[in-house]
């Protein structure tokens, strides 16, 4: 019994091959690498910063403390208040966010100086209620914009110059070496911890 002759198959055709996947282009000589995303906690919630280490608390919480304390100390030393809360503020900048702007010496002192001549700028011509002192926090922000000294708590102090109307030949003076105070203490208190950010990012 004769078998039919199967016809030679054709030969198989190589397969075609695939393109190549792009290749990042390499970075710019001497450009940094990006740096790595830290780790985000597990259940984090919200986009706040994470806690300070206990030792950087502690350090910043020591040091707001005691500069606070040193001018009650001052001011019962002269009979005159020299602690008002704007310098609270001004404290807790300087040695807990001492990198920021906010917290630089020209903007420590200068600003609260500038919140001064507003809040008896406005005393002066509009009298001492709530009303003048709001639009003196309001003029007080934006001269700090315009003189880019930024310094939240200035508004402040100028709105206790127009409150309070303390007499400008004491209550300038003692502002200003208290302004001075807080950053010498910011100075020598990222001195003394180790791996602090050094403080002040400038002078002016």
């Amino acid at each position: 019994m004769s078998t039919a002759l199967q016809p030679p198959s054709a030969p198989a055709q190589p397969a075609a091959p695939q393109p190549a996947a792009p290749q990042p282009a390499p970075a710019p000589s001497g450009a940094a690498a990006p740096a790595p995303e830290s780790p985000r906690p597990r259940f984090a919630v919200g986009r706040a910063p994470a806690r300070p280490t206990p030792a950087a608390a502690f350090h910043s919480i020591s040091a707001v403390t005691s500069v606070l304390l040193g001018l009650v100390g001052i001011g019962a030393m002269i009979h005159e208040p020299v602690l008002i809360p704007p310098l609270a503020a001004s404290a807790a900048l300087v040695h807990s966010a001492p990198t920021l702007p906010l917290a630089q010496p020209r903007s420590v002192v200068v600003g609260h100086l500038l919140g001064a001549a507003v809040g008896y700028g406005v005393l002066a011509a509009a009298g001492g209620s709530a009303w003048a002192a709001a639009v003196a926090a309001g003029v007080t922000l934006a001269l700090l914009m315009a003189a880019r000294t930024p310094h939240s708590a200035a508004c402040a102090t100028a709105v206790v110059v127009v409150l309070q109307n303390p007499a400008p030949d004491r209550f300038v003076p003692l502002l200003f070496g208290a302004t001075v105070l807080l950053v010498l203490t910011g100075y020598a208190a990222s001195r003394v911890r180790r791996k602090a950010p050094k403080y002040p990012a400038y002078w002016w």
